[in-house]
């Protein structure tokens, strides 16, 4: 049996532009100050001699490996992504870049997600990916509309109590 995947599932490409210019800081981060000092240290450690039991060689060359396919992963998704920074025609209405302020019917607690790219998603705080479940079904929904989400713990039901654009 070969080791052949199914190619993985392609996020929806759109980022807000606070998203867009963290990946980029990323990149050049990664591609001028990292791989350089990870370089220079690698050289350093094949400087030593015999590389087949040195492990801060073998150390190195994982590491480089790993920031090589960061990089090549953010240059292409980087070109890929839309950037969303504008808020939509209908601000009362949930669409992407919206902070929703929502109640859980059945606890009555509230909870302030906004909806993001799946590249810049952040549970602490309060960051889900459009393709999220919950953002799914909370797309096109305005303020006192009820809706039900399949959530991993199950059904839920939430109402809208407030929606925002924070860039606009």
């Amino acid at each position: 049996m070969g080791r052949w995947r199914p190619p993985a599932e392609h996020g929806t490409a759109l980022i807000t532009r606070e998203g867009h210019d963290r990946l980029k800081a990323e990149l050049d981060d990664l591609w001028r100050v990292q791989r350089p000092e990870v370089v220079r240290a690698l050289a350093a450690a094949a400087a030593e001699g015999d590389r087949s039991e040195n492990a801060e060689y073998i150390y190195r060359k994982k590491q480089l490996g790993g920031i090589d396919r960061r990089v090549r992963y953010l240059s292409r998704r980087l070109q890929a992504l839309r950037v969303v920074d504008a808020a939509p025609s209908d601000r009362d209405a949930v669409f992407f870049g919206a902070e929703v302020t929502l109640e859980d019917i059945g606890s009555g607690e509230l909870a302030l997600y906004r909806i993001v790219g799946p590249d810049e998603t952040d549970a602490q705080r309060g960051w889900i990916s459009i393709d999220a479940p919950l953002a799914r079904a909370m797309l096109k929904k305005r303020v006192d509309d009820e809706f039900d989400a399949l959530l991993p713990t199950g059904i839920a039901h939430f109402a809208i109590v407030g929606v925002a654009y924070p860039n606009g």
